[in-house]
């Protein structure tokens, strides 16, 4: 069974349990690694843990969610192995696994509708990467993280 991490902050609450509630309806296994308040909190504590997730290989996926998506993608890509981008449209999502092997997906919470979100999940899910001239970048990004 495919599992996936799922994080946010504050700003990314109602996402993150909605999309952690359409990933567990769809079959998929979900670590959960918080927030779970809408107290004010540090996106990158659970950026970062998402990012450990899924490098480690705990989880295949992963999916990260604060206000604007952007600090909370930028932790997660702190961790080596990780290579997160934010689905600002389905293209995207689609082009984030094809090209770049992306394992973790990005939102903003406050810029994006959630039915948008959700499809984005399952379009970047359902998605396989294809290799190729890809992988010689993809072998690139990982040379800079030596």
């Amino acid at each position: 069974m495919t599992r996936i991490a799922v994080g946010c902050d504050h700003g990314g609450l109602e996402y993150k349990d909605a999309i952690k509630k359409h990933l567990i309806e769809k079959g998929y296994e979900v670590i959960d690694v918080g927030t779970n308040s809408l107290e004010s909190c540090h996106y990158p504590i659970f950026g970062a843990e998402v990012g450990r997730k899924v490098a480690s290989g705990e989880c295949q996926f992963g999916v990260v969610v604060c206000t604007s998506g952007e600090g909370i993608s930028i932790a997660a890509n702190k961790i080596k192995g990780v290579r997160c981008g934010i689905a600002y449209n389905d293209d995207v999502a689609r082009l984030m696994r094809q090209h770049n092997n992306a394992n973790v997906i990005g939102f903003g919470q406050k810029f994006m509708a959630l039915e948008d979100v959700l499809r984005r999940v399952d379009i970047f899910l359902n998605t396989e990467f294809e290799g190729g001239r890809h992988q010689t970048r993809i072998d690139l990004i990982s040379e800079l993280e030596k």
